[in-house]
């Protein structure tokens, strides 16, 4: 494969070229220091995942996504920790509840728009699979007390940060990482970065997460801003692994996850609102249990 003319014409030179491999016809990268490309006999290089071309000859970077969701998270929280100091502590608070209302409402919505189904001129209500997977998935949460390691490493974090003085700062880390992590939009964007290179699913997460994050901080403090750890955790493990996901994620999965998800985002605005009432992080197994309701 190297020093072969292809089509006629020497190998380009370019640093960025991404040809056909000879043996598999898959995309593969040019070896710039040597002027050769790689055939990949069935091993692709480590540039491969990161950079292909998509049918119309454009450069797809996969993981882009989740690269831009992460500084936007970090963006919105420094301005929301600049605003914050210029705001009142009362307009803080009202803030706080506003958050904890938009919140609620955006988990209501989510939850109605699939257990409701129309068909047949009747309305049906979709609910045992949701029921039977938040209680499962809250006795193997309680297990493994999923709720405790976050606050452990929101404790970490606030040491590490020297931020021992911030007494809020653990509770707003875990209740920041649990408003941007969970939902299908999370895991459906990541999909799609890591099979097709398409960023659009996570720019506009992006987009909303830098919204919700600026005005959580300015009412709850910086703790919020280090949500962007278990996002990039999260999304860029979804990313790497698209392609073995992508049969397990199908229609059914994916619907059963946003039901589940957008029920837990509403246990979020509840503890926003009126204080903790729900350790939501311990409920997290529930979507596991919702994605395997959908094979049984």
């Amino acid at each position: 494969f190297s020093n072969r003319r292809i089509g006629g014409k020497d190998p380009p030179k370019r640093a960025d070229a991404i040809v056909r491999c000879c043996r598999c016809s898959d995309m593969t990268n040019e070896r710039p220091e040597t002027g050769r490309f790689f055939a990949c006999s069935g091993r692709k290089p480590v540039l491969y995942w990161l950079l292909t071309r998509d049918r119309r000859g454009e450069a797809r970077m996969h993981g882009l996504g989740t690269i831009v969701n992460v500084a936007a998270i970090v963006v919105g929280g420094l301005a929301g920790l600049l605003g914050g100091r210029r705001i009142p502590e009362q307009l803080q608070k009202t803030l706080m509840s506003a958050m904890g209302v938009s919140v609620l409402f955006v988990g209501v919505s989510g939850t109605l728009s699939q257990m409701l189904r129309a068909g047949g001129g009747a309305l049906t209500v979709q609910g045992t699979m949701m029921i039977l997977s938040l209680a499962v998935g809250a006795v193997l949460g309680e297990l493994l007390d999923l709720e405790d390691r976050m606050e452990r490493f929101g404790a970490w974090l606030k040491v590490k940060t020297k931020s021992e003085s911030d007494g809020g700062f653990i509770g707003a880390f875990v209740t920041a990482s649990l408003t941007v992590c969970i939902g299908a939009m999370a895991i459906v964007g990541s999909i799609q970065d890591g099979i097709l290179g398409d960023h659009a699913t996570l720019f506009a997460k992006a987009v909303l997460d830098l919204v919700i994050i600026m005005v959580m901080t300015a009412s709850m403090g910086k703790g919020c801003i280090f949500s962007a750890i278990p996002v990039g955790i999260l999304q860029g493990s979804v990313t790497l692994l698209a392609r073995l996901l992508q049969p397990v994620f199908t229609d059914a999965a994916l619907s059963n996850l946003s039901l589940v998800g957008s029920v837990l985002v509403f246990c979020v605005g509840l503890n926003l609102v009126w204080g903790k009432k729900i350790r939501v992080a311990n409920l997290l197994p529930s979507l596991l249990i919702a994605v395997i309701w959908a094979f049984l």
